[in-house]
């Protein structure tokens, strides 16, 4: 009971919001154009607020952890290819494909994930998650450009120069690459603008879960429902077991909700 009673503490915050989204939706509180603006808002402004904040408040050598960057980082390759082979035998649409297999491995790390891993460990973990998150960001972009074309035999047409460019002007990367002298030289911020910032990364959950629960389409599924129940399937089933299963067989023991987070929906501009 006493877990049961944990584990709703920390998801369901989370939800509720979500589920407050899909309610001010349905009473046209709030509309596309919001969903659209709120996104954009939440990955360029507030969540790099929040990832600067984190990383730069906190002693570098306490939350950088290699082994698990490494781990996360070759298990959601070692996944897409997975992802891939199985979609290649499922479906000859090279579309559905595409769709299926960035679906299967894409995650909304960066505000559920952030937001379970703070409800259950606290501001430490929030910071060493968001150093993960600097790592399989531009990871997720560039499997998510492959996983796109390949199937379309369009592979041709990858632009390397647009890949790269997005990857060095990403907020959230510039945010992380920014922060970590602050956090390894342990440089103290103005109050002033560490409050500024502080304001900033305080609306990146609420307004994002907002979003995620506004933008919630079963239309969408209905249409494809053999490729989007294939998807959930591998998000939300295959994706988060087998990586806690190796974790918890590598040693890690306090970081898994990590995991937990790869199998929840992606909303980005």
């Amino acid at each position: 009971m006493q877990n049961i009673i944990f584990t709703s503490s920390i998801v369901m915050p989370v939800f509720l919001l979500v589920f407050l989204g899909v309610f001010l939706k349905k009473k046209n509180l709030i509309n596309e154009a919001f969903m659209q603006v709120s996104s954009k808002v939440v990955f360029r402004v507030a969540l790099p607020s929040l990832v600067f904040q984190k990383i730069s408040s906190t002693d570098y050598s306490k939350v950088l952890n290699p082994k698990q960057i490494v781990f996360a980082v070759v298990y959601i390759i070692l996944f897409c290819l997975f992802a891939g082979i199985v979609t290649y035998f499922f479906t000859k649409n090279g579309k559905t494909q595409g769709a299926v297999i960035q679906a299967s491995f894409r995650t909304n790390f960066s505000i559920i994930g952030f937001a379970l891993i703070f409800n259950a460990f606290g501001e430490m973990a929030l910071a060493n998650a968001a150093i993960l998150l600097a790592f399989i960001m531009p990871l997720l972009n560039i499997l998510s450009v492959f996983a796109l074309t390949i199937p379309l035999h369009r592979e041709g047409n990858v632009n390397i120069k647009k890949i790269f460019k997005d990857i060095i002007t990403n907020p959230l990367i510039i945010a992380a690459m920014a922060a970590v002298p602050f956090s390894f030289f342990h440089i103290q911020i103005h109050p002033i603008f560490s409050r500024t910032i502080g304001y900033l990364a305080g609306l990146t959950l609420p307004l994002a879960l907002l979003s995620i629960g506004g933008s919630l389409s079963f239309h969408s599924v209905k249409k494809e429902f053999s490729a989007a129940a294939l998807a959930t399937f591998f998000k939300i089933v295959l994706m988060p077991a087998i990586g806690m299963f190796l974790a918890v067989y590598l040693g890690f023991r306090e970081w898994n909700w990590v995991f937990f987070s790869f199998c929840l929906p992606v909303r980005q501009p």
